[in-house]
């Protein structure tokens, strides 16, 4: 173990460092498991509340913790890239013939990002110390990336359950980086919730059974990205023009009025044409031009018969006669959900 100074001349040049390629969260937090959130965990996925997220329950021996997942490791270093919206997330609620694209995914896919550089810092800490070990993680292993970012200080888990950072709000894309180096840890930060509701409040579907508690099976984000089937009929009225993802819980907390634009990474800054889209340009998509679209953007690993599944519904929703042409073009198509979200969505037109 490095002594008490080189320690935090080494995290300094670290924070420096990670700032430099463009990351405006850092803090550290030790890699021992946490029984809390371990048991937390354990009730959540008993409740089956993840849905069909199965991967989550597949691993969830390794989700327990840092050192679960890799027994070596001392310190967890974990990264925040912001993708404060310039626009107002909730904008287009009063337009419905446009379609709602989540916030993140409306520049590029930020695995792709937050790899590339989190592999750089990685590269540059090794030089400074030859020998330490590392892993780097983006949101595709059993890592429970927001719990160690409240551990780290980055921020804490707000009553929707995202991480919520006094200075970037709840925009922040998180990454981490598992290290043998034992380096001077952050205090956890601490709630600043207080007695404010409104995420809960604004839920279209009532996916929080509690504060700090989210039921993934009504969640239009879970709904419209990570379910494979026919979305629930209970749901559809809800889900409105929203087509992917669902920026409501977190658009309306407080916090994010100390949210600026300017931080945002430019590979998150939205690309025009997914901002406002018309959903009949959408539903005309077919597999290739899906593709094209969407090359480079997170939408694109759902495929496009969920994401013209989840148009139609939207277009069900929006009571605009002129989306019937596109909606009819839809009721034979071979994928079978897809045809029966047509034939919804001509009902209700």
């Amino acid at each position: 173990m490095v002594n008490a100074a080189i320690n935090d001349g080494l995290r300094q040049r670290l924070k420096a460092e990670a700032e430099r390629l463009g990351f405006v969260a850092f803090g550290i937090c030790p890699a021992a498991d946490d029984p809390l959130r371990a048991r937390r965990l354990e009730q959540w996925l008993g409740e089956g509340c993840h849905g069909s997220m199965e991967w989550m329950a597949e691993r969830a021996d390794q989700r327990r913790g840092p050192q679960s997942l890799w027994s070596a490791a001392q310190s967890v270093i974990v990264l925040g890239m912001s993708y404060a919206p310039a626009h107002d997330p909730l904008a287009l609620e009063d337009y419905p013939s446009k379609a709602r694209i989540s916030v993140y995914a409306q520049g590029r896919d930020y695995h792709d990002t937050l790899k590339k550089r989190l592999k750089a810092l990685a590269r540059w800490l090794v030089a400074q110390e030859p020998g330490c070990e590392l892993k780097l993680f983006v949101d595709t292993a059993p890592v429970m990336e927001k719990p160690l970012g409240e551990a780290a200080g980055i921020g804490w888990l707000g009553k929707h359950t995202n991480l919520v950072s006094r200075e970037h709000g709840s925009w922040l894309f998180l990454g981490s980086i598992y290290t043998t180096l034992a380096l001077t840890a952050d205090a956890p930060h601490s709630d600043l919730c207080g007695s404010c509701d409104a995420c809960q409040q604004a839920c279209p579907t009532q996916a929080f059974p509690a504060p700090y508690r989210l039921d993934a099976r009504r969640c239009i984000s879970y709904l419209t990205i990570e379910h494979k089937g026919a979305i629930p009929e209970e749901f559809r009225a809800a889900i409105g023009n929203r087509i992917y993802g669902c920026d409501d819980c977190l658009a309306v907390c407080p916090w994010n009025k100390f949210a600026a634009a300017a931080a945002c990474h430019r590979d998150f800054l939205p690309r025009a044409e997914l901002v406002a889209p018309e959903l009949g340009d959408l539903l005309a998509l077919d597999d290739a031009a899906f593709r094209q679209v969407f090359s480079g953007s997170p939408i694109k690993r759902i495929g496009r018969d969920r994401f013209i599944r989840n148009c139609l519904i939207a277009a069900g929703n929006s009571g605009d006669s002129r989306l019937s042409g596109p909606v009819a073009a839809l009721l034979h198509d071979p994928d079978p959900v897809v045809a029966e979200a047509a034939r919804w969505a001509m009902a209700r037109l």
